[in-house]
């Protein structure tokens, strides 16, 4: 049991770190600066840690940068107020990123005009279907190892598509479930005190309101752990923290 929970919540972890770190406040908003060398290798880290449910920097970059200028309206891609439930806005999510990461759909070209990292080898590599069902065949065998009782597979759907459950939990409870401590003209929100556990990305509010801001945290009992480990990265000379321009929610 000791090995499946330490498994899970290092999987869960590790994948919200990156996510968080490079997807969000990298690859969407550029956020730090870093080397070529550091990039490709948080950028390995990334695709290694997502692993099954593997979100291709690009598209995502392109996806969340629609999410802000267009938040909590119908063009928002995922905006919990035009869904029932959280499945359906995932699908609408993931059809809409599919289509910018094959090609198929042309994002507006604001969305593409700041730099978005790209690695087109390792990206095919982590979207391709061997790849992930190779990741899953790992988690299966893992748990096939260690589980103490059949119970415990249920844990594996959320290995399999943690990347997009962890999204989705961002959008649909930081966009509904919480306290304001701006008016942004959405419905963005502050959900506590669950934004611990997801590393201070639940700060929605706080985050629309600056998106340039590397700290998603305000108020004092608002922790915002991916910005404390990035100041660490900073000190440490692995990124250089951008200084906040003027408001730009």
């Amino acid at each position: 049991m000791i090995a499946i929970l330490i498994f899970f919540f290092a999987h869960w972890f590790l994948s919200l770190f990156f996510h968080s770190f490079f997807l969000h406040r990298y690859a969407s908003h550029q956020m730090y600066k870093i080397s070529k060398n550091w990039e490709r290798t948080i950028y390995l880290m990334t695709w290694f840690t997502q692993g099954s449910s593997y979100l291709v920097p690009r598209a995502y970059g392109v996806l969340h940068r629609m999410h802000h200028t267009y938040s909590d309206t119908e063009k928002d891609p995922h905006s919990p107020y035009f869904f029932r439930d959280v499945w359906h806005l995932m699908l609408h999510t993931a059809k809409i990123y599919r289509g910018f990461n094959t090609g198929q759909s042309i994002p507006e070209p604001q969305f593409t005009q700041e730099y978005l990292p790209a690695w087109h080898k390792l990206d095919h590599l982590g979207h391709h279907a061997v790849t992930r069902i190779l990741f899953g065949a790992a988690y299966v065998a893992f748990y096939i190892l260690f589980a103490p009782s059949a119970w415990w597979f249920l844990l594996l759907p959320i290995h399999f598509l943690m990347g997009p459950i962890q999204g989705a939990i961002v959008n649909w409870c930081g966009h509904k479930y919480g306290y304001r401590n701006y008016k942004n003209g959405d419905h963005s929100k502050n959900t506590t005190p669950f934004g611990v556990i997801l590393m201070g990305e639940l700060f929605q509010n706080n985050h629309h309101h600056d998106k340039t801001n590397a700290n998603f945290a305000r108020r004092w009992f608002e922790f915002d752990l991916t910005y404390i480990i990035m100041l660490g990265l900073n000190k440490m000379r692995v990124i250089r923290l951008l200084p906040v321009g003027p408001h730009n929610g």
